[in-house]
């Protein structure tokens, strides 16, 4: 895909490198931001235009002052930078972590906003339009592979530490293998422990199978499927 050469420095490749920046960031944004993420189309937007200004100052840095210049120096400094804003969209609640693709988002954006900057506009629209093809269609795929998937993540909570032999004595006997354990401390301070379980099923089983035989165990105080 050639759009043009928009390399060469002059007011006009400028003004388009800035515009598709803003467009780019903001179609990114309003995707963001239509289902209620951290960062939405203001947030992105201005993360993408930051990225295309750091690119066009190295290109100005470059061509006005050719023995200052290092092209590398900037766009480094934003790629790790903008971690620091992505941390801050990240949450962790209830054994759940939400906001990663939100915190990647706005790098992959600031990513975009350096090639735009720096006039590579083709590699900007084509990263920007696999990501949205990428955020509209894996959850999608993510959702089959999980429906047919034979494995299941399951927390509960145990009254004592001595009851988690009875559960895995129970699962083995329904035919369910741990594929892994992991052990933490109680939403209760000194009140049993908190048990992270994958399961797999040798055989087809819902997860209210898996529900009711843990429910079932006067031992297990909750259980919580993710």
């Amino acid at each position: 895909m050639v759009l043009g050469n928009f390399a060469a420095w002059n007011i006009q490749n400028i003004l388009i490198r800035v515009i598709i920046s803003a467009v780019l960031g903001g179609v990114i944004g309003l995707d963001r931001g239509m289902k209620h993420r951290g960062a939405g189309t203001k947030t992105i937007t201005i993360v993408c235009l930051g990225a295309t200004l750091v690119m066009l100052t190295e290109q100005y840095i470059q061509i006005n002052f050719p023995g200052l210049a290092n092209m590398n120096r900037l766009a480094a400094q934003v790629i790790s930078g903008v971690g620091f804003i992505g941390v801050g969209t990240i949450i962790v609640s209830k054994h759940r972590v939400r906001g990663l693709t939100t915190a990647a988002t706005l790098w992959a954006s600031a990513c975009v906003g350096l090639a735009v900057g720096i006039g590579f506009i083709e590699g900007g629209v084509l990263i920007t339009l696999m990501m949205l093809v990428s955020l509209h269609l894996l959850p999608f795929v993510e959702r089959f592979a999980t429906k047919h998937s034979r494995y299941c993540n399951v927390f509960i909570d145990l009254e004592k530490n001595q009851h988690l032999h009875v559960v895995i004595h129970n699962l083995k006997e329904a035919g369910i293998i741990i594929d892994s354990m992991e052990m933490s401390e109680p939403k209760v301070a000194g009140e049993g422990i908190s048990v992270h379980l994958v399961l797999y099923i040798k055989r087809a089983a819902q997860r209210t199978d898996i529900y009711d035989i843990l429910m079932k165990l006067d031992e297990v105080m909750s259980v919580d499927f993710l």
